[in-house]
């Protein structure tokens, strides 16, 4: 008998694609691209097992087939499932199993679904192995060390069955009174983008599909609010809002997720320019694009009707539902003349594309890949090398062996699930490190560590204060862990969505993740009553800041004293936090977002338009600490930037920049150099202060130097020209190096004009990203 082309391992992939549409039903095609089911739905618990649901099976039958289904493994207070009732690494596998026999055994066609799975930060799945959040990735500065990590998760991914991770990228923290800061990799387009590279790039070599969340803008949301209207124009838009995007697209990535914010008066789902005028005619991306979870149902406000809110998502660029019964109807649609079926022939075919590129015809239960290091060691690496020394007053760290009494307080100091973060599965007892846990354990035999949690993470309760005020007095160094928390609990109300419902007040104990937006950034009055207490005690002050967002922290009034911030460093982030303080590792962590002093003085992301603006009459206008700021146990000296040419052709612009940096002090220096354009003349649109532009590490070992060498091409000075293209345009700009944006040296660099083409147009630098800096 001979096998139908799609089934064909050895054709192209086109070609299966084309014969296998060409059997389908209007019905089957609409069910390829629904992804209805909740996926905990999709199992019950029986005996000491698992079972399909008939909530399962009707929904394959409804169809003939399914296209993905997102969260079979999902555990969270959301989705309600925990230890006693989900699937672990063993039962996970199992059931994804059942899941493709199913589908292929029961449908006409046979064609297997895509398993889709939140990895934000690690698998979101009971016993998945917890990372660092991405603002402390963004804090690494770190490609190389998260592509690994990536892999490694992935890998833990797709041996549970899988295929397919959702992954917070795109997102900058423009205002960090969004909830969602944690899920950032920064405020800037360029370090986000690298590491956007780096996340497609790694998962890609465990064999998994990335959909990257979320396109595009919703980090520019007003006022900081969750799911807002933006105010951004479409300079701004190709500026700052999607750098990242095509960083992951030209990396490979799976998919976008269409995000719920409206961009020019449109939601993104039904935005016809970023979905296929920008994103396929002009990027030329063949992937998929997914609907954020129910948001094309949101668009009946604007169609009036399920049916036409389906085909204005479909004819928009959306190929795959999330949890929506607008996309149910599309054959409806179709019927009526509201969309075409080519059109959604075009949708169809490319959730098969990705389902033949992945392999899902020849192995729908794919086999574990393989990693470098086990995830947890990588995992602990990056949270290492996220811990950023913000400020540091009379050499009080790293702390001394001779330290007998250590007093360490805080609400944070020993609760794992406040280091976790949002989007994070149940974990088992027992499991992880506190700051509390890591101390105890660093601590050179026979120092005492006594502990105090002094006050609640909210609210203004002060009773616990005296007792922990007593503690610091008696001890040598008091270690205050502060900050916020995500974390969810039986008691948080969540939206349809699963976001947490905040209403005019955060939910109990919560300070930030999805929903948990806040009006002041300064830290709880509790906690800001617990470090004035303490410091007026005289002892020597190291405050660990847990936390998801830059909150705005007051000065210590200590006279010695220092601030890390910590962000999420998940489960073994205690043990990270300990050896920074103790010496036994450095402290690396670079600022991925500016920290204001405080949210009245907002925006304060570094590279604002350069209107030379001098601040307000009351504070500053400038952050407590910039952009790429953070110090180390050591002192450096970095010479002026020099360039091997000080004039270039705009069309064929290529140097280097060179920077030497000097150990001056008793420890190893672990630099992370950066480079900056700064524009003087000839932009098309008004210049920004400053840019990063590329940056890379450096070890110097104490009395010696090294030099940071950069290669500078059209990649590193193209800007967005009326065209919105990247090109290079002629002007002087600035090239500038340092250790933080608010730390910088410059030389000048003329860029002259070169020849224009036949259409009179300067030569465009293209849409890519050269991640060579």
């Amino acid at each position: 008998m001979t096998l139908p082309r799609y089934r064909d391992a050895a054709a192209p992939v086109a070609d299966r694609v084309r014969d296998l549409l060409g059997r389908m039903t209007l019905a089957e095609k609409v069910g390829q691209v629904n992804q209805r089911m909740y996926g905990w739905h999709a199992y019950a618990r029986a005996g000491d097992g698992h079972r399909l649901t008939s909530a399962f099976r009707a929904e394959v039958a409804a169809f003939d087939g399914m296209g993905a289904l997102y969260g079979l493994q999902r555990a969270d207070p959301w989705s309600g499932v925990g230890f006693a009732d989900g699937l672990d690494a063993r039962d996970g596998a199992r059931m994804a199993a059942e899941v493709q026999a199913y589908v292929r055994e029961h449908t006409r066609l046979g064609i297997p679904v895509l398993l889709v799975e939140e990895m934000p930060h690690g698998h979101q799945a009971l016993d998945g192995t917890v990372l660092p959040v991405n603002l402390a990735v963004g804090a690494t500065w770190d490609p190389e060390l998260y592509a690994e990590a990536a892999a490694a998760a992935g890998a833990e991914l797709r041996a549970r069955g899988a295929h397919v991770a959702l992954v917070s990228a795109l997102d900058l923290v423009r205002d960090p009174r969004w909830g969602r800061a944690e899920e950032c990799f920064g405020e800037d387009p360029y370090l986000a983008a690298r590491l956007t590279g780096a996340l497609v790039e790694g998962a890609r070599r465990a064999g998994v599909g990335v959909v990257l969340k979320h396109f595009a803008g919703q980090g520019a949301t007003v006022g900081g609010r969750n799911s807002a209207a933006t105010e951004l124009g479409v300079r701004e838009l190709h500026e700052i809002h999607l750098l990242a995007a095509r960083a992951g697209v030209a990396a490979g990535a799976a998919g976008v997720m269409a995000a719920y914010n409206e961009f020019d008066g449109l939601p993104c789902a039904a935005n016809k320019y970023l979905l296929t005028e920008l994103l396929r005619e002009r990027w030329g991306f063949d992937g998929v694009v997914m609907a954020d979870g129910t948001a094309v149902d949101r668009l009946v406000r604007l169609t009036g009707d399920p049916v036409s809110a389906g085909a204005l998502a479909l004819d928009a660029g959306c190929d795959l539902s999330l949890w929506d019964d607008c996309f149910t109807r599309l054959g409806e649609a179709v019927e009526r003349g509201l969309v075409s079926e080519a059109a959604l022939d075009a949708a169809v075919a490319r959730v098969l594309t990705l389902k033949f590129r992945l392999g899902l015809f020849e192995a729908p239960v794919p086999s574990a890949g393989g990693e470098s290091l086990p995830l947890p060691v990588l995992g602990e690496r990056l949270a290492r090398a996220s811990v950023t020394l913000l400020s540091h007053e009379g050499g009080v760290l790293p702390l001394s062996r001779a330290v007998r009494r250590l007093a360490v307080l805080g609400p944070n100091a020993d609760c794992l699930a406040q280091q976790l973060g949002d989007y994070t599965a149940p974990q088992r007892p027992g499991a992880g490190i506190t700051v509390l846990d890591g101390i105890r354990v660093a601590a050179a035999p026979g120092t005492e560590v006594v502990h105090a949690r002094g006050c609640a993470l909210v609210g203004d309760d002060v009773s616990g204060v005296p007792a922990a005020v007593s503690l610091a007095a008696g001890s040598d160094v008091a270690v205050l862990v502060l900050g916020g928390s995500s974390a969810r609990s039986a008691d948080t109300v969540f939206d349809a969505n699963g976001a947490a419902v905040t209403g005019s007040g955060a939910p109990s104990g919560m300070t930030c993740g999805e929903g948990v937006d806040l009006a002041d950034l300064a830290l709880p009055a509790g906690q800001r009553a617990l470090l004035e207490a303490v410091a007026a005690t005289g002892t020597p002050v190291v405050v660990v800041l847990v936390q998801g967002r830059p909150h705005a922290v007051p000065d210590v009034t200590a006279t010695e004293s220092a601030v890390l911030s910590a962000w999420y460093p998940g489960p073994l982030g205690g043990r990270a936090v300990a050896d920074v303080l103790f010496g036994v590792c450095e402290p690396r962590g670079r600022l991925p977002v500016s920290v204001p002093r405080s949210a009245a003085q907002l925006p304060v992301f570094y590279n604002a338009k350069d209107h030379r603006y001098r601040g307000y009459v009351d504070q500053p206008a400038l952050p407590r600490h910039a952009f790429g700021h953070g110090l180390s146990y050591t002192t450096v000296e970095y010479g002026p930037p020099r360039l091997s040419a000080h004039r270039v052709d705009a069309g064929t612009p290529h140097l280097t920049c060179r920077v030497t940096v000097r150990n001056t002090g008793p420890r190893p220096a672990y630099e992370t150099v950066q480079l900056y354009l700064r524009r003087l003349t000839g932009a098309t649109s008004w210049p920004r202060v400053r840019e990063l532009r590329g940056f890379t590490r450096l070890t110097v070992p104490p009395g010696t130097e090294a030099e940071a060498v950069f290669t500078i091409d059209g990649n590193t000075l193209a800007s967005v020209d009326r065209a919105l293209h990247l090109t290079v345009e002629p002007g002087e700009v600035l090239l500038e190096t340092g250790p933080a944006s608010d730390r910088t040296q410059g030389v000048r660099l003329e860029i002259t004009a070169t020849a224009t083409d036949a259409g009179g147009q300067a030569p465009s630098w293209g849409d890519g990203l050269d991640e060579r800096h």
